[in-house]
């Protein structure tokens, strides 16, 4: 799939409190055939309007997912608010995601066969990302020219593979929410992140107890009859579950019960699932608009190891799940299955490609253990306690493999303190990188 020429800069523009211009990179698919097809990649500088003409360094961000475009930012507030004070920001639409040359089942149906589809979404992990953002920096920022880097969640994974792979490409690190398991399988992080889940349940069901009762009428309608979303997916109980994703932000639990509180109106033939309600229900589920984050999750805990639907089986050693047995219904979390390419459309015809990724064992290693132990790039990464998604013991075990990386554990927030708590977050963490605390 070759990429259309773009120009490297193109518009820029304005909102209150920000100067924005787009920037587009023709890139190789695989960076170690620079000859061969380009894909293209789009990043969004943002800087102050008084400090436009400065010679400032750059901050590259890197967001979470995988496959989520970076934010669009809306006004100078939250961490870009702290960032703008010192840095020009880039923010990186992360190769599939954004405006970039995008992943979806339109763009891999040009591929042809499903081992074509595979082959290509190999060169979507970590290690192209960083191997993209290395290319840009040394023509928009300078070949002797590092840049520092913010990573939050998935992001900070890339970003730990940064510091792996190209550490001479880096001024200074921080991360929220995203030290990666250097060593953990698959098998291990879904081991960890089911307890977590488990602990959200019984924090959701403490606070609204009445939601017991809800939830399972709504369990029960949906095994009762067919329901179908506003999209024509069948909602199923299983997919239903899927909503605890939300439980690792702080406001996630009341995303939820906001949502169940109006699960139904009052039909013809008597009570039945509302219509806002399944509206809202797939709204909160991303899957169809961004399937690279199905179809690559797993594959960012690959070293040499096939995944084999890691989630789907480790689930099995946790019957609380089970949706079907007596009791408060649980929620599933950041876990991906393979029967999702069977209920969600947008993924379905990426089911055989899916299943030959999740049973690919030739993933590259992504950390350098013994480059990462002789790092020499001030970092500070923000550890949540109680983190859903990213375990914490995984991160305090690659924090103390990586020398120059300070942790900021706190259970003061959750994942999602980036969005919810932007400026505190990263002052803290900048103030930690300096030697300020």
């Amino acid at each position: 799939m070759n990429a259309t020429h773009l120009p490297a800069t193109g518009a820029t523009y304005r909102v209150p409190g920000l100067v924005l211009t787009d920037h587009w990179f023709d890139l190789p698919l695989d960076h170690a055939q620079p000859a061969g097809p380009t894909i293209s990649v789009y990043g969004r500088e943002v800087v102050a309007p008084q400090k436009q003409n400065d010679a400032l360094p750059w901050l590259l961000f890197l967001q979470g997912g995988p496959g989520f475009g970076a934010p669009r930012p809306l006004s100078a507030s939250g961490w870009l608010k702290r960032a703008m004070q010192e840095f020009r920001i880039f923010l990186l639409d992360q190769r599939g995601t954004g405006r970039s040359t995008p992943v979806n089942r339109q763009t891999l149906a040009a591929l042809g066969s499903a081992r074509q589809q595979a082959d290509y979404l190999k060169h979507f992990r970590a290690d192209s990302i960083v191997q993209d953002a290395e290319w840009i920096r040394r023509r928009l920022v300078g070949a002797n020219e590092p840049w520092s880097v913010l990573g939050q969640s998935y992001g900070g994974f890339c970003t730990v593979h940064y510091l792996s792979a190209a550490p001479e490409g880096v001024r200074e690190v921080f991360i929220t929410g995203g030290l990666p398991p250097l060593m953990a399988t698959a098998d291990e992080v879904y081991r960890a992140t089911y307890r977590r889940v488990l602990e959200q349940n019984g924090l959701y069901y403490r606070r609204y107890p009445r939601d017991v009762e809800v939830v399972r009428r709504v369990v029960d309608a949906l095994t009762a009859r067919e329901v179908l979303l506003p999209s024509g997916d069948l909602l199923t109980p299983r997919r239903l579950q899927q909503l605890g994703l939300a439980f690792g932000a702080s406001d996630g639990r009341e995303q939820v019960h906001y949502l169940f509180e109006q699960a139904f109106v009052q039909g013809r033939h008597g009570p039945e699932l509302g219509y806002p309600f399944l509206h809202a229900v797939e709204a909160m589920q991303s899957f169809n608009t961004n399937p690279i984050f199905a179809i690559l999750h797993e594959s960012i805990y690959c070293q040499q190891k096939a995944s084999n639907w890691a989630a789907h089986r480790i689930r099995n050693e946790y019957p609380a799940f089970d949706s079907a047995q007596a009791g408060p219904v649980y929620f599933t979390g950041e876990m991906i299955y393979p029967w999702m390419f069977d209920e969600y459309g947008e993924l379905q015809p990426l089911q055989e490609a899916a299943d030959l990724l999740a049973s690919d064992a030739s993933w590259p290693r992504l950390y350098d253990g013994e480059r990462l132990a002789q790092n020499q790039v001030p970092g500070a990464a923000a550890v949540y306690y109680d983190d859903m998604y990213v375990e914490r013991s995984f991160s305090e075990e690659t924090a103390r493999a990586i020398p120059n990386l300070r942790m900021w554990i706190t259970n003061e927030y959750e994942h999602n303190a980036l969005r919810a708590d932007g400026e505190v977050v990263l002052e803290r963490l900048i103030q930690m990188v300096r030697g300020e605390r």
